[in-house]
């Protein structure tokens, strides 16, 4: 599963070879300047939006893929029912990443910590 973490100035989610694989794209990394939100969501999948360009996907089970659509260039790692992380981005790679994790909430508090002391 993918690990999302800080690395210095920039949130980045890390993927296995197997999902780098199956995504077909390497880490996403996300300057944390260029983030405009971040928060937990139950439900994953009624956060992804577009249509699945490149990527591995069957809904409800995988979405390893990057997402486009008129206005809309995404990024997911979701897997099943758990719960997970969406990170708001202007002017990154990516408008929006989702991602599953195990702790989705501390994943929230630190890049909310992380953010606030690079405003500083």
């Amino acid at each position: 599963m993918a690990s999302v973490n800080i690395d210095g100035s920039d949130v980045v989610v890390r993927l296995s070879t197997l999902e780098k694989l199956g995504a077909f794209h390497g880490d996403v990394r996300i300057p944390l300047l260029a983030i405009t939100g971040v928060r937990v969501t139950e439900n994953p999948w009624s956060e992804l939006r577009g249509m699945r360009f490149p990527g591995t996907g069957f809904p409800g089970v995988i979405a390893l893929c990057t997402l486009r659509g008129r206005g809309i260039h995404d990024f997911a790692a979701v897997y099943g029912k758990r719960p997970g992380v969406v990170i708001d981005a202007q002017g990154a790679d990516f408008e929006r990443v989702t991602v599953t994790c195990d702790d989705p909430q501390t994943v929230v508090d630190r890049i909310t910590a992380a953010r606030n002391g690079s405003a500083r």
